[in-house]
């Protein structure tokens, strides 16, 4: 498979608007963050990882024409404002996109983009075909896909393992059942907001303890904010077997 981060920061990106601090005000590309997304893709599929607000810029940066799905992490605007935009893949493809979601996110879906489910259609509309998911394996083709349970504060969320590869965004608490799930990936992704701890995210030493007891042969930071550091700083500190993500950063596992 090959990965690319299409975006690694937070809800805000970087820079932060009015931010005037060292990192938001960086000339390193690799210090420019969107909002946290993730392609995934095999000989002959292309599976997203949500659809932020910066779901059209990341399309178009990466020159995406096609998307066979999309699987939603959970409902908040930054990894899911971007559905909208899916009107252009309808458009070319002339069908719907499947997109993958547990039911309590299908609900805040229909709420926010209500206007692509009403009895009369304005022409135009995205189209959505929805699939519920749970905590349970599921496949898309021939893909399996294990959803891991996580949780963002109190909020259920969802990360997911593919193959080798495991992926964790937004999320401060894994239960050691579904840290069992993430052993054996060989690739492990997880957020790390910043030094500090944090009431919904794991922090720095959050994620790296994290990965010391997965012990994979590589781990990525994402969902990174302008409160952690410059990529150039944090990279020299991080363990051999760690790095921290950037925005176009393709890897193959």
């Amino acid at each position: 498979m090959k990965i690319t981060f299409l975006g690694t920061g937070t809800s805000q990106g970087t820079p932060m608007i009015g931010c005037n601090c060292k990192i938001c005000k960086s000339t390193d590309e690799r210090d420019k963050r969107l909002r946290s997304s993730v392609l995934i893709e095999t000989h002959d599929k292309k599976i997203l990882i949500d659809a932020g607000p910066d779901f059209r810029q990341q399309m178009l940066r990466a020159n995406i024409t096609n998307l066979d799905a999309i699987l939603i992490t959970h409902a908040h605007f930054d990894h899911t404002g971007g559905l909208d935009d899916v009107r252009a893949l309808n458009y070319i493809k002339q069908k719907a996109v499947d997109i993958y979601v547990e039911t309590r996110v299908q609900r805040a879906l229909r709420r926010i983009f209500y206007y692509a489910f009403d009895t009369v259609k304005y022409p135009g509309v995205p189209e959505f075909e929805f699939h519920k998911i749970n905590e349970n394996s599921f496949n898309i083709a021939n893909i399996k896909i294990t959803p891991v349970r996580a949780y963002h504060h109190r909020l259920p969320v969802l990360g997911f393992k593919i193959d080798n590869f495991c992926y964790i965004t937004d999320a401060n608490r894994i239960s050691p059942k579904e840290l069992k799930k993430m052993q054996y990936a060989d690739t492990v992704v997880i957020n790390a907001l910043r030094r500090e701890k944090h009431l919904s995210h794991f922090c720095l030493s959050d994620a790296l303890a994290i990965i010391d007891k997965l012990k994979p042969k590589h781990a990525y930071l994402t969902h990174i904010s302008h409160q952690l550091d410059l990529h150039s700083v944090l990279e020299k500190e991080l363990p051999a077997n760690v790095s921290a993500a950037f925005d176009g950063l393709s890897i193959y596992c």
